[in-house]
């Protein structure tokens, strides 16, 4: 458990409320600034978390996330993951990474859809990676630096086969 103290404590009362709503479904400029392995609910794969920032617009500094299920009993969802991966990859420039970390600070466009479970509410769901640029990917030095992370990039653990302590 947190305790306020720590930070001072906190009144409601002297901080409006946010109100987070999805964003439109449409093309955004974004980058992928954080990632980490994490099992899955059943514990017998992995996937790839991605956390990503819209970089430009109305929208900028928004995050995203999405999971790719690298390693999964479901073939079809790993041929859909690896899919996607190899999509990010031609959009930034990287063509064979050896860490997640190769991909991020690296902007591209993503394509953003609304969805609906009827359950939980909308949502968003990033349904294409693609690069910025017509013929060919994003030059990493073209990131706006309005757009870059207040804190260094997220450094994933190493994966050991042990699960992590939190």
């Amino acid at each position: 458990m947190a305790s306020f103290d720590e930070i001072g404590g906190f009144d409601a009362n002297k901080v409006e409320p946010v109100s987070r709503s999805v964003l439109p479904a449409g093309d955004y400029d974004a980058m992928i600034v954080a990632s980490e392995w994490k099992p899955t609910k059943n514990q017998d794969g992995k996937y790839l978390e991605l956390k990503i920032q819209v970089i430009s617009g109305p929208y900028q500094n928004r995050m995203l996330w999405d999971r790719l299920n690298i390693q999964n009993k479901n073939a079809q969802a790993v041929q859909i993951a690896k899919g996607t991966l190899s999509a990010i990859c031609r959009a930034v420039g990287v063509m064979n990474p050896n860490r997640s970390e190769e991909l991020h600070q690296r902007p591209l466009k993503i394509t953003v859809k609304v969805k609906d479970d009827g359950q939980h509410g909308q949502s968003n769901e990033i349904t294409a990676y693609k690069s910025r640029h017509v013929g060919g990917p994003t030059p990493p030095t073209t990131v706006p630096p309005t757009a870059q992370p207040a804190a260094a990039p997220y450094q994933a653990p190493a994966v050991s086969g042990q699960p992590t302590p939190w």
